[in-house]
C-alpha cells in the first residue's frame, strides 16, 4: 500500500475517532459534532444501499452548501458509489446532459430544484430522486421560525415511488452501512464537471488515491501553522467546486476542525459569521475579497480572529492584496489547480506570499513550462504554458476521447495535462501567473468555457456563428461578451432574445453580459475561429477607454 492508498472518508473517520465531540459543522446557527455527522453518513449510506445503489453507481449532488452535501458525498463513497457534485443553479438543459453523461441513477437535490429534475426525469437514466431542503436537519423551532417569516426558500415536491425524502431515509435506517472491499487506487472517488472546449462540459475523474494525494499534501502545507481541533473555517466557496473540497478535507474535516457552512455567499452574513464564530481560516475568489473590502458595514464586525486566508479560482489583483493586508494585517495566500489534476500549487505558510505568484508545486505534482506551439521546455524565467503530471492523476476525461486528445499530451513517456495557463517560475521556486488561454473566462472565480456558450448560441436557428471572449473588469475578473453572426435571411432577432435563449440553457454565471452583432468573425486559413484575436481587440478597446 502506498502512502495515499486509502479511501477519502478514512481521514474523516480518524478525526471522528480522535475528536468525536468537536463541532464538525455549523450550519444556520446549528452545531453538528463529528460523531453526529458520522452517524448521519452511515445512516444515509445504509439507505442508499437498501435503495439499490451499488459499487460504481453515480450519485449526483445537486445541492447548495449544507450538511447534506457532506453526508451525501461521504455516504456515496461508503457504498462504493461515485459522487457527482454539480452546481445547484444549473438549468434543466444542463442538468439533463450531466445526468446522462455521468450515468447517474440517483440524485440528491433540494426541493427548490425538484421541478428541474421532474422536467428531465423521463429523458435521463435516473432511477431515484432523494429530496432535501435547507432546514431538514434543523430543530423544529428554527423550521417554524423560518416558515413564519418566510426566510427559507421552498419548492413543491410531488410524491412517487421514485421520489424519497432525505429526512425520512435517515430516520428510517440504522447506522449500519455494508462493509465493502474497495481498491482506492482503481475506484473513482468523484466525477467533477468543467467547461468543454468543444461545447459540452467534460467529466474530470479521480480515484480515491488521487484525491487523497492532494488532500494530504494540503494538510502538510498547514503543518506547524494550522492547529488540529481548534480552527474555525468559514466555508463560503461552493462545495461542488474541487478547490472547496480540497480545502475543507485537508484543513478541516481530517483535522478535527470546524466548518461554518454558508449556503448563500452574502457579504454581511459572511462578516457576521467570522465575527460570531471567531473564524480563523477563510477561502474565497478575488471578487469576494473585493466585495468584503468595499462593504460599507465592514467596520461593524470584528475580523481580528482571522489567521490564514486563501484565494483561488483566479489571480489576486495586487490592489486587493495590499488593501486586505493593510486592513486586517493578514496576507492572502494563493491556491492553484484545476478540476482535471486537483490542487497543483499552494503558497507556503512560512513566508509572506509574493503578489502575482500562485504557489509552490505540491510534491506529488510535476510541472513543465513549455512553448505552447512546439511543447519544448522554455528557458528558466521565460513564460510558457504550464503542463502538469503526477502518478496520481487521471490521464483522460470521462467518456470524452476528443477532449482528452486536445488537453493531454505525451512527453518523454509521461502524460501531461495542459493547464491552459501561461506562467513562469521565479528564483524562489514559485509559479508566477502571466496569462490564461483565450478559451477560458474567469468570472467571479468561475472558469467559464467560451466554447460551451458558443455552442448554445449556435443552437439558435437564427445564428450561424458566435465568438465568446472575456472583457477585463477589475470587480469580477472578466465579463462575458458574445459576438454573434446571424444567418443572411434572418430579420428581427434581438440581443434580448439571444440572452434569454442563453439564460434558459445556462447557469446564470455563464450568461453573456454583452452581446454584439457582426457580419463575420476572424478565421484562420483552415477555418478555425481566431478567438484570441477578438479577445486582444476587446482588451485594446478597454485600454483606450481607460
Amino acid at each position: 500500500m502506498g502512502k495515499y492508498d486509502e479511501l477519502v472518508i478514512d481521514g474523516f473517520e480518524r478525526a471522528c475517532a480522535k475528536y468525536p465531540d468537536n463541532t464538525a459543522i455549523v450550519y444556520l446557527g446549528e452545531k453538528f459534532s463529528y460523531i453526529e455527522i458520522k452517524s448521519l453518513v452511515d445512516r444515509f449510506a445504509t439507505a442508499l444501499f437498501d435503495l439499490g445503489v451499488r459499487k460504481n453507481h453515480k450519485v449526483m449532488l445537486y445541492i447548495s452548501n449544507c450538511p447534506q452535501f457532506i453526508i451525501g458525498y461521504f455516504a456515496a463513497q461508503r457504498v462504493g458509489a461515485v459522487p457527482v457534485p454539480v452546481s445547484p443553479i444549473y438549468t434543466p438543459h444542463e442538468i439533463k446532459y450531466l445526468i446522462n453523461d455521468s450515468g447517474a441513477e440517483t440524485v440528491l437535490c433540494q426541493d427548490t430544484n425538484f421541478r428541474y429534475i421532474k422536467e428531465v426525469f423521463s429523458m435521463t437514466c435516473l432511477k431515484w430522486v432523494i429530496v432535501t431542503n435547507y432546514v431538514d436537519l434543523l430543530p423544529l423551532y428554527k423550521k417554524v421560525f423560518g416558515a413564519l417569516f418566510d426566510l427559507v426558500p421552498r419548492g413543491s415536491v410531488e410524491k412517487s415511488n421514485n421520489v424519497h425524502s432525505f429526512k425520512k431515509l435517515i430516520k428510517k435506517y440504522p447506522a449500519q452501512p455494508p462493509k465493502l472491499e474497495i481498491n482506492p487506487k482503481e475506484h473513482l472517488g468523484y466525477i467533477l464537471y468543467t467547461g468543454g472546449t468543444t461545447g459540452f462540459p467534460k467529466g474530470c475523474i479521480s480515484t480515491h488515491t488521487g484525491i487523497v494525494s492532494f488532500v494530504n499534501e494540503i494538510r502538510d502545507v498547514g503543518e506547524g501553522y494550522i492547529s488540529d481541533g481548534k480552527e474555525v473555517f468559514i466555508m463560503v466557496s461552493p462545495l461542488f467546486h474541487q478547490m472547496s473540497q480540497g480545502v475543507i478535507l485537508g484543513m478541516v474535516l481530517t483535522r478535527g476542525n470546524t466548518a461554518v457552512l454558508m449556503p448563500i455567499p452574502q457579504v454581511d452574513s459572511i462578516l457576521a459569521a467570522i465575527h460570531r464564530y471567531k473564524g480563523t481560516l477563510f477561502l474565497g475568489a478575488p471578487t469576494l475579497y473585493r466585495m468584503i473590502l468595499e462593504n460599507d458595514r465592514l467596520d461593524q464586525f470584528d475580523l481580528n480572529s482571522l489567521k490564514y486566508c486563501w484565494s483561488g479560482g483566479d489571480v489576486l489583483p495586487l490592489e486587493v492584496f495590499k488593501r486586505w493586508k493593510e486592513k486586517f494585517h493578514v496576507p492572502i495566500y494563493q491556491v492553484y489547480g484545476s478540476t482535471e489534476v486537483g490542487f497543483t500549487a499552494m503558497s507556503p505558510l512560512d513566508r509572506e506570499p509574493v503578489p502575482g505568484t500562485i504557489g509552490v508545486p505540491l510534491p506529488s505534482r510535476e510541472t513543465l513550462i513549455v512553448d505552447p506551439e512546439t511543447l519544448e521546455e522554455v528557458q528558466p524565467g521565460t513564460p510558457g504554458e504550464l503542463l502538469v503530471t503526477s502518478q496520481y492523476i487521471s490521464t483522460s476525461y470521462w467518456k470524452k476521447p476528443k477532449e482528452t486528445a486536445l488537453s493531454y499530451v505525451e512527453i518523454d513517456g509521461k502524460t501531461w495535462y495542459r493547464m491552459n495557463d501561461y506562467v513562469k517560475m521565479n528564483s524562489d521556486g514559485q509559479l508566477v501567473y502571466v496569462d490564461r488561454s483565450a478559451d477560458i473566462i474567469k468570472y467571479k472565480g468561475y472558469r467559464v468555457s467560451c466554447s460551451e456558450i458558443e455552442a448554445v448560441l449556435q443552437d439558435h436557428k437564427a445564428v450561424i456563428g458566435a465568438c465568446v471572449v472575456g472583457v477585463p473588469d477589475p470587480r469580477v475578473g472578466e465579463r462575458i461578451k458574445a459576438i454573434v453572426v446571424l444567418k443572411e435571411d434572418v430579420r428581427g432577432v434581438s440581443g434580448y432574445q439571444l440572452t434569454k435563449w442563453c439564460r434558459d440553457r445556462l447557469a446564470p454565471y455563464k450568461v453573456p453580459h454583452y452581446l454584439e452583432f457582426r457580419d463575420m468573425l476572424p478565421k484562420s486559413k483552415v477555418g478555425k475561429l481566431l478567438r484570441r484575436e477578438v479577445r486582444d481587440e476587446e482588451r485594446r478597446r478597454i485600454s483606450k477607454k481607460i
